[in-house]
């Protein structure tokens, strides 16, 4: 187990049956793992906007005598000096948060085989609906952009509203067999309705989110952690862009044609100036 703050978080957490509001609590100090044992239980219940008495049950449920217990059980658990808040500016607390948060997903992918399988279902989808609203919707269309010069049919799903169902049942018509989802947070209500749905028409549903507790896990085959950055007025997200590189990388390593499509692009773009050397 690594002994990043996040890894000993998720340590403590595994084995438990949280509540929904206990998963809320659990997220929220992953994603400000670095500085939940210096966070009093008001605090906390302010990051994560739930009550005060809910975080005491939280701690409670994990087995303490109380919040005290935990954020003692957190100090004692890190390493002499680590974590502790530095004297680096607000900007440069975001950068490094995002740099712990890359180091985090580097020990993650040390098992290549969760990555390798939804690289090769992915692949095996035609066509592949990629979906992303809001805050994910760049990661979304990044994804798409990249994976429609060496996947046949990939459909971009980054609008919600009515239509959202249709293009889903349209995808599943043509012969979708898995859909992939980026989700973030604030986690819109219309993407778990979406995943549901999904689901519930035959597709594996493949999910890139900010922890293993988003509210998405739940109706998601095969999820992929990837926390965002937390430290300025919105939130950063270098690791879910980064592991929707990755995804791409393991779908191509499945398409037998994918370096033969990339080729004709390139020769395609080269013949119409497409690009400034």
């Amino acid at each position: 187990m690594s002994d990043t703050p996040a890894a000993r978080l998720q340590e403590l957490f595994d084995g438990h049956r949280l509540t929904p509001t206990q998963r809320r609590i659990a997220h929220s100090m992953v994603r400000s793992a670095a500085t939940v044992p210096f966070m009093s239980s008001v605090e906390l219940a302010e990051l994560a906007g739930v009550s005060q008495p809910s975080v005491t049950r939280f701690a409670v449920a994990l087995g303490f005598d109380g919040y005290p217990a935990l954020r003692r059980h957190l100090r004692d658990a890190a390493p002499e000096g680590a974590d502790r808040p530095s004297e680096l500016n607000e900007y440069q607390q975001a950068v490094a948060g995002e740099l712990e948060n890359l180091r985090r997903l580097s020990e993650v992918l040390a098992d290549p085989t969760p990555v390798t399988e939804a690289g090769k279902l992915l692949a095996a989808s035609d066509p592949l609906p990629v979906l992303g609203l809001r805050a994910a919707a760049s990661q979304a269309y990044g994804f798409a952009y990249f994976a429609a010069k060496v996947h046949p049919d990939v459909r971009l799903l980054d609008e919600g509203g009515t239509m959202l169902t249709d293009r889903v049942d349209a995808a599943v018509r043509a012969g979708a067999s898995a859909l992939l989802c980026f989700a973030l947070p604030r986690h819109p209500r219309e993407v778990v309705d979406a995943l549901a749905h999904a689901r519930a028409r035959g597709l594996t549903v493949v999910t890139v989110a900010d922890s293993a507790f988003a509210p998405v896990a739940r109706h998601s085959d095969l999820l992929l952690p990837a926390a965002v950055g937390t430290g300025l007025a919105f939130d950063t997200a270098c690791g879910p862009m980064l592991l929707g590189r990755v995804l791409l990388e393991a779908m191509c390593d499945h398409l037998p044609d994918a370096q033969a499509r990339l080729e004709e692009f390139d020769a395609g773009a080269a013949a119409r100036g497409l690009f400034v050397e």
